[in-house]
């Protein structure tokens, strides 16, 4: 901020046209540069550590067009980098983007499970957080055709032989493999016996329900919706814990299975980043979470609003990873 003498001589001394010009240009200059962390990011670079098609997929091309829309960034690239969930892409971008304050990789609980049954060398101590965005309910789904028509039906058949029932979902470890477990324990089966196939997006995850391939599909409702909308599959159950509005399903509590679940997403940046370059880029995020634009994405997608950022979402990551291992090791998919 600029310092300006308020002493005799400074009031007896007339201003010229040029002092007082410049003086007004100071002014004007102080409060912009008391807030770079508001202004547009010129280019941004977001990676989705998955296929195209899934749900980490969806929300960076929707960050996409919502950074641009709200004025938050003045153009925006995503790139997929599959596998593993989320566990190449986070190798990849810790390695390559250190220190780049114009990238982002969307990240969420799926690759808190995944870093943890890879045992993966990159953690998620390695990026830096910027901002959870979303949350959305986990749902169990069948093929229209299938001759399961409730989810207790899939709980009994679960129950007597957990290897007979085949899921699909995302990849090893994730928030699908988790709620599958945890959908077995609560059926009175083994969850270390369940059938799991995974996937590396939710886009192949879906084509395997509905070529009859697997018994049920489990993934964020936002993949299977406009397919039940189709007619070509059927809603077994949300893992919500309040049935979901225009979803025509029960809760699995609902159902006497006692299980509540949800999917979380966000983003993060690469390490080495200085704190304004944090800042700034947790404005530009905050910018465009808060826009009529992001409002409209979260509406198509039936996505809950979850925004925490800064040390907030710090913490909640560090009690994700904790708690999550404890649920791995208790149904048999992390050793302890």
């Amino acid at each position: 901020m600029p310092q300006f003498s308020h002493g005799p001589r400074a009031l007896s001394a007339r201003p010229s046209r040029r002092a007082v010009a410049a003086l007004g240009l100071a002014l004007l200059a102080a409060p912009l540069a008391a807030l770079p962390a508001r202004a547009q990011v010129a280019d941004l670079r977001i990676m989705a550590p998955a296929a195209p098609g899934g749900g980490w997929d969806q929300t960076a091309r929707s960050m996409q067009q919502a950074l641009v829309a709200a004025g938050a960034a003045r153009s925006v690239q995503v790139t997929n980098v599959a596998g593993a969930g989320g566990t190449i892409g986070i190798a990849q971008f810790v390695n390559g983007a250190k220190g780049d304050p114009n990238q982002l990789m969307v990240m969420g609980y799926v690759m808190v499970g995944a870093i943890l049954t890879n045992k993966a060398p990159v953690t998620l101590d390695q990026v830096t957080p910027i901002a959870r965005l979303t949350e959305e309910t986990e749902a169990i789904a069948v093929p229209a055709a299938s001759p399961i028509k409730t989810v207790q039906e899939l709980a009994e058949a679960i129950k007597a032989n957990p290897a007979k029932v085949t899921w699909a979902g995302g990849s090893a470890g994730g928030v699908d493999h988790i709620a599958a477990a945890l959908f077995a324990q609560a059926a009175g089966a083994d969850p270390s016996k369940i059938n799991y196939i995974p996937f590396s997006g939710g886009g192949e995850a879906l084509a395997a329900v509905l070529g009859g391939k697997v018994t049920a599909g489990i993934s964020g409702y936002g993949e299977f919706e406009s397919q039940v909308k189709a007619g070509k599959l059927r809603i077994l159950a949300v893992t919500a814990g309040e049935r979901v509005e225009g979803v025509d399903a029960p809760t699995l509590t609902e159902a006497g299975l006692k299980l509540k679940i949800t999917n979380w997403r966000g983003v993060v940046a690469p390490p080495g980043l200085n704190p304004e370059q944090v800042k700034t880029l947790t404005a530009t995020v905050e910018k465009m979470a808060k826009s009529p634009a992001w409002a409209e994405v979260l509406k198509q997608k039936g996505w809950d609003d979850a925004l925490l950022t800064g040390e907030a979402f710090t913490a909640f990551l560090k009690q994700e990873n904790a708690t999550t291992t404890d649920i791995l090791k208790s149904v048999g998919l992390v050793k302890p």
